[in-house]
């Protein structure tokens, strides 16, 4: 499974895989799942920058991810809890295959559509 992050335009930004997943998951667990290999990431090279999917709590947006007020270990849960209320307050938006996913329920077959692309969608200043 490829878990993929896009701009607005389709140019891709950053990706990554894992192995060994089922063949079905719902897109709650895929989110949680990428989610905790970022944070597992972080976590193993502290540093006071986080490039994942959503902002941790304390962290300022910036132009390379999330800068943090100093170096510290992240909580995959609480981020991923932040991650699904993003998707629900249309912070992201999730593509399998070429068809956007509405629903955490969701099932997605990983082997017709073994990429998951992950667009953050900015609001626009003023507006």
């Amino acid at each position: 499974m490829t878990f993929r992050d896009e701009t607005a335009t389709g140019r891709p930004v950053a990706e990554f895989a894992v192995a060994g997943l089922p063949a079905r998951m719902t897109v709650r667990e895929l989110v949680r799942l990428r989610v905790r290999e970022e944070v597992a990431r972080h976590n193993a090279c502290v540093s006071e920058r986080f490039n994942g999917l959503v902002r941790p709590d304390g962290a300022e947006a910036g132009p390379d991810g999330y800068r943090l007020r100093e170096p510290r270990r992240l909580d995959w849960e609480r981020q991923a809890e932040i991650a699904e209320r993003a998707f629900a307050g249309n912070g992201f938006l999730v593509l399998a295959g070429d068809r956007q996913v509405e629903d955490l329920d969701e099932e997605v077959d990983l082997t017709a559509d073994p990429e998951l692309v992950f667009v953050k969608l900015v609001p626009l200043a003023g507006g």
